[in-house]
């Protein structure tokens, strides 16, 4: 018999580099004894494992966000996916610096392993899992052969599809780029090319369709994307203080947290979930921990939602403050009122460093329309008591308080979100933001301590290796993607302000835009997409699942890994690889918030069926009609472009990260002597300047606004509260209230990113992701008030029909007092499964609980054109599935994946 120490034992069982061992829950210096021929047979099964570095992020694109893990593979299979640990192959403190800072006398440092997203961690389901799209499909009943009115477009989302072979599909779709563009010219083509999938540089998504079509073809029409997270710091926030807001810019989030855990003393959460936005883009550490290491540094902690999110149930949080869905502002209101009249906000920074405060002041003391805004006001709308908003008041003013955010989930997605997020900037401004521990910071996509991406060390790119941009340009022509239906669907032309591109200067918001932009130009005839999920995740989707079963739409081809959501409505469908299938890949990670790294991609498994990846399609496409899109490089000589320019070149050789297959960069060891952190620049000048508005101050009034828009009652010079108007009429206090008395929140999905993983069977098991039904149908949870179930007739586990003009769908009835009367709580994100379609094309009932077809189609207001998706009007009534089957039999007998759901099978056509 040998001894082997535990270290040893688990190394040689499979579970690769020494310091991985950790990860179980023996003790340290616990013996296993083994036999010799024991021993071999544990090396043997342990060099069979090979182990692999992977970005499993989520948010698209080279840029840099990660969710950085190991994967170890055993006979051509992924086999489990784990943490990667930093010191695998490199020495803290030899190989690399590492980071830390103390808080009176405790140290906080980020552990040597990745903390990955839970989803990560199951991810090898999205390999195997049966929703796999493994070969091209078509439409079942379009044939490109016939005139596009001999197509059956009003059949796309019904007809089912039928399999074809890669030279088909090929032939398809060349043949339909050539015809579009010689009847339209190329820019009738809209390319809907997006972030929020899949990571990748060389094997580029999003980027390569427009890359193509815009470098090779002549053009297209680009989907320019919208700030979807932060829509009211965008179109409401920035005109007060020059940026965006929520996220801030570079030097405004530089040592922000730092400087809080040095200096503040309370954290408001205000529509923040850190345990679930943040997941999709960066690993745990970024929000997570931060949250427990305010608690261990004696941070209070103060969560404001209509729902006890999953950030505010934990014990780091010490009090949850419900408010109802979009009335934010009645309460930063009341607090401002409550400031203004104790004389407790700082009124010499006020002077010195904002302009037009007397203007708000008027507002709020009521002087203006006769109506103060006090706490007992607030709390008729809101549902938060007086005395609550007094105390919070008072507590706010009494301590060095900073905002929390993810981003800005639903308090900033809803109609007039520019109100609550001007409103918040607002009272930062009244308790001198900039001063010790006063700050706004963000916990989601750019780092640790608010470093601009990243840890305090050199950024990392691989950027050089993308053939393509992830989409969001906005070079002419191009369309808001909040805008896409009327760009289809018309009429023309239309109009609208700004190019809505995320952190475009405040300027770019008074430059009116046209589409078509000029005469002559066309309107889409064909869609090419990549990411198919704009139907679940963007405003009013019912609108776009109308115009893709227009006739307008002549060809409509999706690229994907599964088949769902708009790649229903497709003409063709292409299968796409995941990131374990890609021969070779370069990322990086500059958003973990630990240690900023660069990798090697390597292929873990084969492609799955006759899946391709987004790169090799568009260079197949190009080949055949003529063009070369690999630039003569192969996709090992694009990986070596990204290591030659990634800003680390100089520091580790090619040869050297091909043989490691990753690098850590080391922390700069004077991170903490640079410049002021986040906005305390600002806060020591002697007069405020240097802001991107007319004053260069932050602005109560909001002067270009003026200037451009006068009185615009919705978004008007100074901010205010706006329960209903012209373009919404989503509030309690409207008459449709009456018929549609419930406010839906809907925030970022806690076990998918958006449309992604819906079908991960093990996360299906948790029932705050599925439940289900009677039916054995996996219908997805909608969070309820007792109070509300009880008056309907609702127990916890029915199913249960929401619905209001715009179309209904099905969900199951999750009853619990995380959510407060009168308000529902659905994510958005779920995939698609329609009942049956309304005359006018649109989808009158969803099985799949896809909130976001009966969200409002309007933008967030006639001049701001960010998207409206949370605090809607709805009603909700319990249903029988049986019944419902009996009426739409056609829906309910599709064939279903009892774990995952809907899969390729379940809309292949029947004979």
């Amino acid at each position: 018999m040998v001894n082997v120490t535990r270290r040893e034992f688990l190394q040689i069982a499979g579970v690769l580099g020494a310091t991985f061992a950790i990860t179980t829950q023996l003790p340290e210096g616990l013996l296993k004894e083994v036999s010799a021929e024991e021993l071999k047979e544990l090396k043997q099964a342990a060099a069979e494992v090979k182990t692999y570095v992977r970005n499993l992020s989520l948010g698209g694109g080279s840029w840099g966000p990660s969710n950085c893990v190991a994967v170890d593979v055993k006979n051509g299979r992924i086999v489990r996916i784990r943490p990667l640990h930093y010191d695998w192959k490199y020495k803290p403190g030899k190989d690399f610096q590492t980071w830390s800072f103390e808080v009176n006398g405790k140290k906080f440092e980020p552990p040597l392993k990745t903390l990955v997203a839970p989803y990560a961690l199951v991810y090898k389901m999205r390999v195997y899992s049966p929703s796999r799209l493994r070969y091209p499909l078509k439409r079942v009943d379009f044939d490109h052969r016939k005139s596009p009115n001999q197509r059956n477009p009003q059949n796309r989302g019904i007809s089912g599809f039928v399999r074809i072979s890669w030279d088909e599909a090929l032939e398809i779709l060349t043949s339909e780029l050539k015809r579009i563009k010689e009847t339209y010219g190329p820019y009738a083509i809209l390319v809907q090319s997006d972030f929020h999938g899949e990571s990748k540089a060389v094997h580029t998504r999003p980027g390569a369709i427009r890359h193509f079509l815009r470098n090779f073809f002549g053009g297209c029409i680009t989907q320019a994307r919208n700030p979807d997270s932060w829509e009211g710091y965008y179109w409401g926030a920035k005109h007060v203080w020059g940026m965006d807001g929520g996220q801030g810019q570079n030097q405004y989030r530089r040592l922000a947290l730092y400087d809080f855990f040095l200096n503040g003393e309370l954290a408001l959460f205000w529509g923040c979930d850190a345990e679930t936005t943040p997941n999709g883009h960066n690993p745990q550490r970024m929000a997570s921990l931060t949250c427990y290491w305010l608690k261990e540094a004696g941070k209070r902690v103060i969560n404001i939602a209509p729902d006890l999110n999953y950030s505010a149930a934990l014990p780091y949080t010490d009090k949850w403050i419900p408010v109802r869905p979009n009335t934010d502002a009645t309460v930063y209101l009341a607090i401002a009122y409550v400031w203004i009249t104790e004389g407790t906000y700082d009124k010499q920074y006020v002077e010195t460093h904002t302009y037009g405060f007397e203007h708000f002041k008027r507002y709020v003391l009521g002087e203006e329309d006769g109506v103060p805004k006090t706490p007992k006001w607030a709390e008729q709308i809101s549902g938060v008591p007086s005395r609550t908003i007094k105390a919070l008041a008072r507590l706010w003013a009494s301590k060095r308080t900073s905002m929390f955010h993810c981003n800005g989930g639903p308090t900033i997605r809803g109609q007039y979100a520019t109100e609550p997020a001007r409103l918040e900037t607002y009272c930062l401004a009244m308790q001198g933001i900039g001063k010790p521990g006063v700050q706004q910071i963000q916990m989601h996509e750019w780092g640790g301590l608010n470093w601009p991406f990243g840890t305090p060390s050199r950024t990392v790119s691989a950027g050089a290796a993308a053939r393509g941009i992830f989409g969001i340009g906005a070079d002419p022509p191009f369309v808001p993607k909040t805008l896409i239906p009327s760009a289809i669907l018309g009429p023309w032309p239309f109009e609208w302000y700004g190019t809505t591109l995320a952190f475009a200067p405040v300027q770019d918001q008074f430059v009116k835009y046209k589409f078509p932009p000029e005469e002559g130009y066309p309107t889409p005839r064909m869609v090419w997409t990549e990411t198919p999920c704009w139907t679940t995740c963007w405003n009013g989707g019912n609108e776009l699942v109308k115009a893709y079963r227009s006739s307008n739409v002549e060809f409509f081809v999706a690229q994907h890994f599964t088949l769902e959501d708009d790649a229903l409505f497709a003409d063709l469908v292409l299968p796409v690889t995941t990131t374990f299938e890609n021969d070779i890949d370069i990322m990086t990670d500059n958003g973990s918030g630990q240690y900023n790294m660069l990798y090697v991609q390597y292929r873990c498994v084969d492609p799955v069926g006759e899946s391709k990846s987004d790169v090799e399609i568009v260079e197949t496409v190009a080949e055949k009609l003529g063009y070369d899109f690999t630039y003569g490089k192969s996709h090992f000589e694009w990986a070596k472009e990204g290591w030659a320019n990634s800003g680390v070149q100089d520091l580790i050789s090619w040869e050297e990260l091909l043989e490691k297959q990753y690098y850590v960069v080391s922390v700069d060891p004077t991170w903490k002597e640079y410049a002021q952190p986040g906005f305390r620049w600002y806060w020591e000048l002697p007069e405020g300047q240097g802001l991107n508005t007319k004053s260069g101050k932050i602005e109560f009034f909001c002067q270009w606004l003026y200037e451009n828009f006068g009185n615009d009652p919705e978004r008007p010079p100074v901010a205010r509260w706006i329960p209903y108007g012209e373009t919404h009429q989503e509030s309690l206090f409207h008459p449709r209230a009456k018929k549609y008395p419930l406010l839906v929140v809907s925030n970022h999905p806690r076990w998918r990113e958006h449309a992604n993983l819906d079908d991960n069977m093990w996360l299906s098991e948790i029932a705050t992701h599925k439940i289900r039904g009677p039916d054995g149908y996996l219908y997805y949870p909608m969070w309820i008030h007792p109070i509300d179930a009880a008056k309907r007739g609702i127990k916890h586990g029915d199913i249960v029909k929401v619905y209001n003009e715009r179309g209904a769908i099905l969900c199951a009835a999750y009853v619990t007092e995380r959510i407060m009367p009168g308000a529902i709580s659905i994510d958005h994100g779920q995939r698609l499964d329609p009942v049956y379609y309304d005359p006018d094309g649109k989808i009158g009932l969803d099985r799949g609980g896809t909130i976001n077809l009966i969200c409002p189609y309007k933008t967030t207001s006639k001049n701001a054109f960010g998207m409206v998706v949370s605090a809607f009007l709805v009603e909700v009534e319990k249903v029988d599935v049986f019944e419902l089957a009996k009426r739409y039999p056609e829906a309910f007998k599709k064939k279903y994946d009892e774990r995952s759901g809907q899969t390729t099978e379940t809309w292949l056509a029947r004979g």
